[in-house]
């Protein structure tokens, strides 16, 4: 959603969302700028370091590029404040994570909105709470390492009135479900990387038709 759409429907949305909405918006500018710079947010924080000032440079040029979000950045503090957000975790590790449904890695140079197409699709692992957050690490460091696919995400920690368990999922993305060489070399990876019972792939168009599942119906495309 754009900065004009989010001014459009402002209104129908609760402040805590609104301002959810905008730090995640917040953390995808300042992944884009810091990606330029060879800097990754995840391994600033792992290795303990303070993003306080580029916070504060990003949190600014965000502020120009998006001014309508500006009332609800500020509700959570100063650039220091934000940092000290990052360094507990949110946006990084999952089970530390309230304010986005999910956090996701795109593999790098791949173009922006690439594992949302229609002819993309993905792995789907299923995970208790408990073993998602090194689950996750392993996925997200192999997709940015480029032997995975396009792009991962996972859920997170925040309450999602549509789970039905307290099991979490990661999304491993390829570009093209049709090309099965390459969707299962994918799966091969995450066999190596421990992922070993069988899992489902999902063709994002099935997602999109509002294919789920349900009993005797079968809306996985590939098992493995």
């Amino acid at each position: 959603m754009s900065g004009d759409e989010i001014l459009e429907c402002g209104e129908e949305i609760l402040t805590e969302e609104l301002t959810d909405l905008a730090f995640g918006m917040f953390t995808i500018f300042m992944e884009q700028q810091l990606e330029m710079e060879g800097i990754c947010i995840y391994r600033a924080v792992e290795a303990g370091s303070d993003l306080t000032a580029q916070c504060g440079v990003f949190l600014a040029s965000f502020i120009d590029a998006y001014p309508q979000l500006a009332p609800a950045l500020a509700a959570l503090g100063t650039a220091a404040d934000i940092a000290g957000l990052y360094a507990t975790g949110e946006g990084i590790v999952p089970t530390k994570t309230t304010k986005s449904y999910w956090i996701q890695q795109d593999r790098p140079g791949v173009a922006s909105g690439s594992t949302a197409v229609e002819g993309a699709g993905k792995w789907l692992i299923f995970l208790p709470s408990e073993d998602v957050d090194a689950g996750w690490q392993k996925i997200r460091n192999a997709t940015v390492a480029g032997i995975l696919g396009i792009g991962a995400k996972v859920s997170t920690a925040k309450e999602n009135e549509d789970s039905h368990d307290d099991c979490k999922v990661i999304y491993v993305f390829t570009a093209d479900w049709s090309d099965e060489a390459d969707v299962m070399r994918v799966r091969e990876v995450l066999k190596n990387l421990g992922f070993v019972s069988r899992i489902g792939y999902k063709r994002n168009l099935d997602t999109y038709a509002g294919e789920y599942r349900e009993k005797g119906k079968r809306v996985t495309y590939y098992s493995a």
